[in-house]
């Protein structure tokens, strides 16, 4: 393949990605025209058209879609390639970074501009999401996770652990009573987290007796996205079960109230993931690296994040 199309596939991703020909040519720090007769020597060599144009709005066609695709996992590929033998380069480039809403909100966004300032060169690109996404084809480099993993083809890599806390609104113990065994919970109105993907019910899990033993309240609101899950707790429509790193700034106002603390709650593991490639890219292995000494650092800090225990 000639330089000519990896520079070509370049400014077809750029301009896909940001929906807009004069957005990516700023990006890219090109004319407009250039990029507009990029996109046309583009399509001509593939003898397909893969945008749709108009004056309002650019979009791709089922061909372009699934080339954008293509061309996303393979340049960034290749940059992966140069930079692993680029040793005395800093790590540089485009870090894409998909993570859980809460765990966002709570650890890491308050200290990305840490990294931001030992890694300047790389520019991050953040999505936080409380679904299961396809890495390889959606080209992100590594994703953090919330609970047991399932996906054994990708590497993963322990960073602690996530106590849960059970709460509710003062409005709501209020109204319906606070509950004093995990028992009492099967007559309460509760917000359950369930899978986007597999639509699984996240069940409530506390330990009695040296025995993890599962709760299921009687549920009357069931939500994909941990947002909609501390919005719905606070407006008093449920109890919850989340993470206490993450509830805490509420439990200290006094917004939300928690219950059964003499009941231990089983921890939700917290692991990055990321393919397995023999190479992996020098802005992916500082980036992991310095994760793990963020959560190691944070479970000092906040008694909702546990550290990994040593065996």
């Amino acid at each position: 393949m000639s330089a000519r199309m990896f520079e070509l596939m370049n400014i077809f991703v750029e301009v896909a990605e940001q929906g807009s020909f004069t957005r990516a040519a700023d990006r890219l720090q090109l004319h407009r025209p250039a990029v507009t007769k990029a996109l046309q020597q583009l399509e001509d060599e593939l003898g397909t058209k893969l945008l749709h144009r108009t004056t309002r709005k650019t979009s791709l066609t089922s061909e372009g879609e699934l080339f954008f695709q293509r061309a996303k996992v393979l340049l960034h590929e290749v940059d992966d390639v140069l930079d692993s033998f680029s040793p005395t380069r800093p790590p540089r480039g485009r870090l894409r970074v998909d993570t859980p809403l809460s765990l966002a909100h709570a650890v890491l966004i308050p200290a990305l501009s840490r990294f931001q300032e030992i890694y300047p060169e790389i520019e991050l690109e953040l999505t936080s999401s409380d679904h299961r996404v396809d890495m390889v084809a959606e080209g992100i480099d590594c994703v953090i996770r919330l609970g047991e993993l399932q996906d054994s083809t990708l590497i993963s890599r322990r960073l602690g652990d996530a106590r849960l806390v059970t709460c509710a609104s003062p409005a709501y113990l209020e109204k319906y009573g606070t509950p004093s065994t995990p028992d009492e919970l099967a007559g309460h109105k509760a917000i359950m987290f369930f899978s986007g993907h597999s639509r699984a019910v996240m069940d409530w899990r506390f330990v009695q007796d040296d025995t993890p033993v599962i709760v299921r309240p009687a549920r009357t609101m069931l939500v994909d996205n941990s947002d909609i899950l501390l919005s719905c707790g606070l407006s008093g429509l449920g109890m919850l079960q989340g993470i206490h790193a993450v509830l805490a700034p509420h439990l200290r106002a006094g917004a939300l109230v928690e219950v059964l603390a003499d009941y231990t709650t089983v921890t939700k593991p917290i692991s990055v993931l990321y393919p397995d490639r023999r190479y992996l890219a020098p802005k992916v292995r500082v980036f992991i690296d310095w994760l793990s000494e963020l959560f190691t650092e944070q479970s000092a800090q906040l008694t909702g994040l546990l550290p990994i225990k040593k065996h």
